[in-house]
């Protein structure tokens, strides 16, 4: 009878070395910041609008001397939190009358969401930086607490690029304001969080994801 073999944990499959600061370290070296970025209504502006924000954008990408990435997220929305808090509203009311209409709100609420299909959607900007050299020592926890160990940027070396990618970082925001869309940096936490949603998105989607830290 064949001894079975234990299957890998979610975190071997990333090949990210380290989260730090705001600043991921994949295996190949490089160094990535991500922004969250907002969105614009194209279809309702004029023409004339449309023209500047193309116009802007091309100007935007023309001038980059360095590669960035555009990733739309899409996921299932999750009402159950806003539910719940419909639900403790009501038993809380001491109003039969609202308290009715608010057992019935839930009830639209619930039968719509059921049946549409609702996905809410992210935005990000990922700016890279590839350094030089990569100065390591050792003693990294694993990204998701796990016992492995792992290299680790030396701390000088790791501040010296991170300015550098930084610079990267505040061009691209400055650009895309001109164009209306605001952007803001992930931090640790919210870049841990990000990424276990990605790799274990029934928990996310079950508003199950733990608040991790790095």
């Amino acid at each position: 009878m064949a001894t079975p073999t234990k299957g890998k944990a979610a975190q071997d499959f990333v090949p990210i070395r380290e989260i730090r600061d705001g600043v991921i370290i994949t295996d190949d070296g490089r160094m990535h910041m991500l922004l969250m970025a907002s969105s614009i209504n194209f279809a309702l502006r004029s023409s004339d609008e449309q023209e500047a924000i193309t116009a802007q954008y091309q100007n935007f990408l023309n001038a980059l001397d360095f590669s960035v990435q555009i990733i739309i997220q899409s996921r299932r929305l999750n009402i159950e939190p806003y539910l719940e808090t419909l639900r403790q509203a009501e038993r809380a009311q001491p109003n039969d009358l609202l308290k009715i209409q608010t057992r019935e709100y839930i009830d639209f609420v619930r039968t719509f969401v059921s049946s549409t299909k609702i996905v809410a959607k992210n935005f990000y900007v990922v700016v890279s930086f590839v350094p030089p050299t990569l100065e390591l020592k050792r003693g990294l926890l694993g990204l998701f607490g796990g016992g492995g160990a792992g290299p680790r940027v030396d701390d000088a070396k790791f501040e010296e690029y991170r300015s550098q990618l930084w610079q990267r970082v505040e061009t691209v925001s400055s650009a895309l304001a001109s164009t209306g869309v605001r952007t803001a940096p992930l931090n640790t936490e919210e870049l841990v969080e990000l990424y276990y949603g990605y790799f274990n998105p029934g928990e996310l989607e079950r508003g199950e994801a733990p608040h991790l830290r790095a």
